[in-house]
């Protein structure tokens, strides 16, 4: 299996929609090799339904913990400045993939390695924080999810805005009373 393939997966099993959508296709190019996957979180004892979550799109996929992919686990116990010596750690294991939930754990092991692939799932803004070139160009190693991202701003509006058929209201005090006209149409 190419280690881009490797890393889709990953990408994908954090992604709940796009791993349904291909897992059947995902199953089907797996290898024998068993893949290793480092997993650094802030606490890992706090966040059991994102390890649960994680460990569902990596079985969607065809990836059973134990069988076919290893997870090396690490956790910073709330102390971020571990972060550096538990990315040595992992990368001292030969981890395939770094996962990383946030952004501080995510720069630690952007700082540390150049080759492995990172991937992060809550970055507020990649860019800003210096883990991405771009969002829709990362580039280098390290790539993943933002909730933030004001790129999307434009996108967001649109989409919240199509239940209302294209019309937007605009504020006015309880003095004024909304004419007919009183809505824009956008497109």
């Amino acid at each position: 299996m190419s280690r881009r393939r490797f890393i889709a997966g990953v990408v994908l099993a954090v992604t709940p929609l796009g791993a349904t959508a291909s897992a059947q296709e995902y199953k089907a190019q797996q290898a024998a090799k068993v893949a290793r996957i480092g997993y650094l979180g802030p606490t890992l004892a706090a966040n059991p339904h994102m390890i649960e979550a994680f460990l569902q799109g990596l079985r969607d996929l065809g990836y059973v913990e134990g069988r076919n992919v290893v997870i090396e686990y690490r956790s910073a116990e709330g102390k971020l400045e571990r972060y550096p010596a538990l990315v040595a750690e992992l990368l001292g294991l030969k981890v395939d993939v770094i996962f990383v939930p946030g952004t501080p754990a995510a720069l630690a092991a952007k700082e540390a390695t150049r080759t492995v692939p990172i991937v992060f799932v809550a970055a507020t803004d990649p860019v800003a924080d210096g883990l991405v070139t771009s969002l829709a160009r990362p580039g280098g190693n390290v790539t993943g999810f933002s909730s933030l991202a004001p790129e999307l701003v434009g996108k967001r509006l649109e989409l919240l805005n199509r239940p209302f058929r294209g019309s937007v209201g605009s504020p006015s005090s309880g003095s004024q009373v909304p004419s007919p006209n009183s809505r824009r149409r956008t497109c």
